[in-house]
């Protein structure tokens, strides 16, 4: 019997979970149910923000998964991993938790709308807790599929530093591209706190000792993907001349039919 494709969606934002219903994020959580719906395995991850109410969306800790530890800069960060099922589709949801990083703590900004000071640790141990917890699971995913700025450095783990894992060798990553912005950019030694085996010089060239914005995060996340979506009606028109640049396959906005992204990700694999 041939083995079903399986997806691992990594977004920084879903409905209902957030509770504004934007474009987005009711598309990050179609697309994993449409997608478990015609014959695939499905993986969804998004950060455990303190402004997810867990009683309400009946979220648990799944104790056999959480403990781990992220390094970042030679300090521990324990890893508390949560999840939340939708029966009806019979899809897991998991949620990425730490007592520094998420809990307790809004979005990507607090009360009075200015963006948190270590949103780049945050996006550093959301990338790595994801794809360890993956490993963990002993789950190999065909597509990887990210979503948001916290989800940016996903494709530069994958293709430089878990590109020789058994569980990632042969994945393809997709990411999306959506209207988000940055306006504090991260620090200069971001790239420096990024760093992991596997990660060279000549892989984060562009960021090396520089205040990463969100426009040089996003060339790093196009950098290492192997298709980019446009997710929302308009992207500045620089960044659509950095992917033309860069070759790689590029699927306009058209909508949130979740089956083009099925479409897409069956092209990839050349199924």
């Amino acid at each position: 019997m041939k083995e079903p494709t399986r997806i691992l969606f990594i977004s920084q934002e879903i409905y209902p979970y957030l509770a504004e219903e934007t474009e987005v994020r009711v598309l990050n959580r179609k697309l994993p149910e449409f997608c478990q719906a015609n014959g695939c395995e499905t993986r969804t991850f998004m950060p455990k923000f303190g402004e997810i109410n867990e009683r309400r969306n009946q979220l648990h800790e799944v104790i056999r998964l959480s403990g781990m530890n992220v390094i970042i800069e030679d300090t521990d960060h324990p890893l508390i991993l949560k999840v939340a099922s939708v029966q009806s589709a019979r899809i897991q949801f998991y949620f990425i938790d730490n007592d520094d990083y998420f809990r307790r703590r809004k979005g990507v900004m607090d009360e009075e709308g200015v963006e948190y000071a270590d949103n780049d640790e945050r996006t550093i141990f959301f990338a790595r807790a994801v794809l360890e917890t993956v490993r963990k699971l002993r789950w190999t995913p065909d597509i990887v599929h990210c979503s948001g700025w916290m989800a940016s450095l996903v494709p530069l783990y994958l293709k430089k530093a878990y590109s020789d894992t058994l569980f990632f060798e042969k994945a393809k990553v997709v990411f999306s591209l959506y209207d988000q912005t940055m306006n504090r950019a991260f620090p200069e030694n971001f790239s420096r706190k990024l760093r992991i085996e596997g990660i060279e010089d000549e892989d984060i060239k562009s960021i090396i000792d520089r205040r990463v914005t969100y426009t040089s995060l996003m060339h790093l996340a196009i950098d290492n993907s192997d298709a980019v979506v446009q997710a929302c009606p308009i992207i500045p028109k620089a960044m659509q001349e950095y992917i033309a640049e860069s070759g790689k396959r590029f699927v306009p906005y058209n909508g949130d039919d979740p089956k083009s992204y099925l479409d897409l990700y069956r092209e990839l694999l050349g199924r």
